[in-house]
């Protein structure tokens, strides 16, 4: 285990590699406290390969509950854990995993949430988009192939007609599925000078709506994948906004982003 501290833009963290570099290509999962649920992701995935196609780095915010021993990793084929011990949210949680991933020459970074709601057996579609050239590959259970299995209705609602309108008219370019993390981002487009993703504005939900909107507005190669987001069927959503507290902030950073609050 090694702690990297006192970088620009970058939350304190500590790496510990369970394996070299494999791949040109990382798949980043930001967590805090998923227990059985990121267990149960990692495991689907590795029944479908993915180990073999990218280099599984878990991005966590201090989970407590034990499923990041290195003993419930490593044999599930994650290749590297990052701990954030820095100040910030999910954003610096993916702050962390950018600085990690782009240091460590990856050409193609890929995103998804670590609660076992998406399709990671999907990775193989934005790994195909990364070497055609795409810098934004969005992830979406809205398009043809796609799958969104017991989605509550108000979160249906709100992606459908006002987030992903609100980002599309941002970005200018037609996204369907824009809360959804399930994301891939090209070398080009992170290291960008008119993008600069490592910067502590993005504390929490801003980056994610900021690099949804900045390629499109940079001119750079943008696409949706069809994927799948299956939410648990008589069980509370595994979500991490809630309430209208959680939604409102959301809200926020979207409008926010729209007027170019997050540009350098």
């Amino acid at each position: 285990m090694r702690e990297v501290l006192g970088i620009s833009g970058v939350p304190d963290y500590t790496c510990t590699e369970y394996a070299p570099r494999q791949s040109d290509y990382c798949l980043l999962i930001p967590i805090i406290n998923e227990g059985g649920r990121i267990l149960a992701e990692l495991d689907r995935g590795k029944k479908a390969g993915v180990p073999g196609l990218v280099d599984i780095a878990i991005c966590d915010g201090g989970s407590t509950d034990g499923s990041t021993a290195e003993s419930q990793l490593a044999p599930r084929g994650v290749n590297t854990l990052l701990v954030k011990t820095g100040p910030g949210k999910q954003g610096a949680q993916l702050r962390m995993g950018l600085h990690w991933a782009l240091a460590r020459g990856y050409q193609g970074i890929i995103t998804i949430d670590g609660n076992n709601k998406d399709s990671i057996e999907d990775v193989s579609r934005f790994i195909e988009k990364l070497k055609e050239g795409y810098d934004l590959i969005q992830g979406s259970r809205f398009i043809k192939g796609g799958v969104a299995e017991n989605t509550p209705i108000a979160r249906w609602l709100a992606v459908r007609l006002i987030h992903a309108p609100v980002i599309s008219h941002t970005a200018h370019f037609h996204f369907t599925d824009t809360t959804n993390a399930y994301r891939g981002y090209s070398r080009r487009y992170l290291e960008d000078p008119e993008v600069q993703p490592l910067r502590d504005v993005f504390v929490g939900y801003e980056l994610l709506a900021y690099l949804s909107t900045r390629a499109g507005q940079l001119g750079l190669r943008c696409c949706e994948v069809p994927v799948a987001r299956r939410y648990p069927r008589h069980e509370p959503a595994p979500t991490k906004i809630k309430g209208l507290r959680g939604n409102s902030n959301l809200l926020q950073i979207l409008f926010a982003n729209a007027k170019g609050a997050y540009n350098p």
